[in-house]
């Protein structure tokens, strides 16, 4: 699989088998985010892989996050606000589109989550201040669902289309391709 195919197969998952994902999936997945680029290559970020039950329990305790309880690995993805106080976030989010693509190409699916309790979630992970946690992200097999909404639901979502998200060189003048 290419990237662009992996761009486009790519989707949110938020139903995953109860099938572990093999230490080599993890490492290739980890490592495209330490290759990932940073701002003055100061790489601010820090990966907690959470695959205890427990913990997994607390990180699913957001309004929209229960099924992280289900994805047998959450890789918390943390911004270290100190070390590059401009760029931790947008750093930290590349490397984490880096693991997603990667797992996408691995056979896995993904789901960013926003929804958490930073507080109860840097508590029970023991993260450290000068650090912010910028997602939390479920990795796992797909559990296939059979569920007639979320099929018409798919068909009715579309994507904006090129020329409703871009400009050409300035904004609301339409780029030509």
């Amino acid at each position: 699989m290419d990237v662009f195919e992996a761009v486009q197969e790519r989707h949110s998952i938020r139903n995953y088998q109860n099938k572990p994902v093999p230490k080599e999936k993890l490492k290739k997945i980890l490592e495209a985010a330490r290759l990932a680029p940073s701002a003055r290559n100061i790489e601010p970020w820090h990966f907690i892989i959470v695959s205890d039950r427990e913990k997994r329990q607390v990180l699913a305790k957001g309004v929209y996050a229960k099924f992280a309880a289900q994805a047998p690995l959450v890789i918390v993805a943390l911004g270290d606000k100190k070390a590059s106080a401009n760029w931790y976030a947008v750093d930290t989010s590349l490397a984490v589109e880096n693991m997603i693509l990667t797992a996408v190409g691995e056979g896995l699916g993904t789901c960013c989550v926003g929804s958490f309790n930073e507080a109860d979630v840097k508590t029970a992970l023991k993260i450290p201040d000068n650090f912010e946690i910028i997602v939390m992200l479920t990795i796992g097999y797909t559990q296939k669902k059979l569920d007639l909404s979320s099929k018409l639901l798919g068909l009715i979502r579309s994507r904006k289309g090129l020329n409703e998200i871009t400009s050409g060189e300035e904004f609301s003048k339409p780029f030509e391709l």
